[in-house]
């Protein structure tokens, strides 16, 4: 087992079962936009008795190039980019690590509830809760090369030091909704991205 904080704590009531989206959300960018977008109308064509639940991982690891953003940052990301869409009944939880694949959707149950749905279009996640006996919904993310964690932390590490705001926008917006893109701006949350490593990592 890790030994990485649990942080958060298990709620004392995790929500009931409903449409589960996982992520890093590192940050929140178009390929997860896309991806909420196809959850919702999921949900609402299939199962509108059920809560949109957006499950953002890795909350308690240290700040880092793979992640720089706090779990309460990502969380600020969704709720502007939800509010924005009109997208209301959605809950959102943040998840720590434990390092423990075998163990993890057991561990993920306590935060975002047990069996509902997984949407995901993500593979090694689809296996893990297929397994666990949840019902997995997958589907393509849409520009998946454009839309990799990895590549869109990267631009935003080159884009951190430069001064002028419309530019930055301009850029990152290809890869991040608006609405985050100008949150991370006003909240002068690139910058540091250009103390925290060198170059990009091939990972989510």
């Amino acid at each position: 087992m890790s030994e990485l904080p649990i942080t958060p704590s298990p709620p004392e009531s995790p929500p009931s079962p409903g449409i589960v989206v996982l992520g890093r959300f590192q940050p929140f960018h178009r390929g997860h936009e896309s991806l909420l977008i196809a959850a919702e109308e999921w949900r609402r064509e299939n199962a509108d008795n059920h809560s949109l639940i957006i499950a953002i991982g890795s909350s308690n690891r240290e700040e880092s190039l793979q992640n720089p953003w706090s779990s309460d940052e990502r969380s600020t990301m969704i709720e502007l980019w939800l509010s924005e869409s009109g997208i209301q009944d959605a809950e959102i939880v943040s998840i720590p690590d434990i390092e423990d694949p075998p163990n993890w959707v057991a561990h993920a149950e306590q935060y975002h509830g047990m069996a509902g749905v997984l949407f995901t279009s993500d593979a090694p996640s689809a296996e893990l809760y297929g397994e666990a006996g949840w019902q997995v919904m997958t589907t393509p993310l849409d520009n998946r090369e454009s839309f990799e964690g990895w590549r869109v932390r990267e631009t935003a590490r080159m884009l951190s030091t430069i001064g002028d705001e419309e530019a930055v926008r301009a850029v990152l917006s290809q890869t991040v909704p608006s609405v985050v893109v100008e949150y991370m701006v006003r909240n002068d949350a690139l910058r540091r991205l250009a103390f925290l490593g060198e170059g990009g990592e091939p990972v989510g």
